[in-house]
């Protein structure tokens, strides 16, 4: 990765979660490659989550820590 994507990367990073969400579905609805845009129903539900994340409603948890979690339980 060039410098400059690293630094941009380091900045998003910075970001609070909700301006994360929404630099994410920007940059996906700027791919090509993509089929078509975001649906309305996922640009809802992008809305809604960082809605929950700014009310405290919900908590962001790490990956490794949900997969530990599932792992104990299948022990």
């Amino acid at each position: 990765m060039n410098m400059r994507v690293e630094e941009i990367v380091l900045q998003a990073l910075e970001l609070p979660p909700p301006a994360r969400a929404l630099l994410v579905e920007r940059l996906i609805e700027s791919l090509d490659c993509m089929p078509g845009e975001l649906t309305p129903q996922w640009k809802d539900e992008i809305r809604r989550r960082c809605r929950e994340l700014d009310q405290s409603i919900v908590e962001l948890r790490s990956a490794e820590d949900v997969f530990a979690e599932a792992y104990r339980t299948l022990e």
